[in-house]
């Protein structure tokens, strides 16, 4: 069964990194709900196992990439974000004073800070592409314009998946012209 989850990871990692056209050194946010994945209520069922499953299929795409990673912890943390150091002081984000742990920041944010180098937790990103494993409400920390990307995976586990990736926000109106291949 984790095996399954780390390959549909994996797949869907590398299928929104594509349809994104992610480039090195953009910042990807992930919501997992480790408990969703595992067929309980959001917050219900929290799994170490799945939530190292998940990382085990997404990390070595995300580095492979040189794509950046922020998870989303649970609203026990005011869904403040986990990344590394080095990507808080990129983007200019403050650290906060906090450390997940599975049942406030939740499984996935948990197995993310012990895997991490340096892991800082800040309150806000504004990442390029995001994806969310079951229902985790990652809007809030995407670019402006959010575009849905429909993947052929659907699912991870039991949980529902959606990914979104951002675009510059066209402004000028009639007269304007504009660059077509932007992220």
């Amino acid at each position: 069964m984790f095996e399954q989850i780390k390959e549909q990871a994996e797949r869907a990692v590398r299928e929104l990194l594509e349809v994104s056209k992610l480039q090195p050194g953009d910042l990807l946010v992930i919501g997992c709900s480790s408990s969703e994945i595992m067929g309980e209520r959001i917050g219900k069922g929290s799994s170490m196992e799945a939530a190292q499953a998940v990382y085990e299929g997404i990390a070595p795409v995300l580095e492979e990439k040189g794509i950046l990673l922020a998870v989303q912890c649970c609203e026990h943390l005011n869904r403040a974000l986990i990344v590394e150091r080095s990507t808080a002081e990129k983007f200019g984000y403050e650290p906060v004073n906090v450390r997940p742990w599975a049942h406030a920041g939740g499984s996935f944010a948990t197995t993310v800070w012990e895997h991490m180098e340096q892991p800082a937790a800040v309150e806000h990103v504004r990442a390029h592409a995001g994806m969310d494993i079951g229902d985790t409400l990652i809007g809030m920390h995407l670019r402006e314009v959010a575009v849905p990307v429909r993947l052929s995976i659907r699912k991870i586990g039991a949980a529902s998946l959606v990914c979104a990736r951002t675009r510059p926000k066209f402004i000028g109106g009639e007269r304007a012209r504009y660059v077509n291949e932007l992220k």
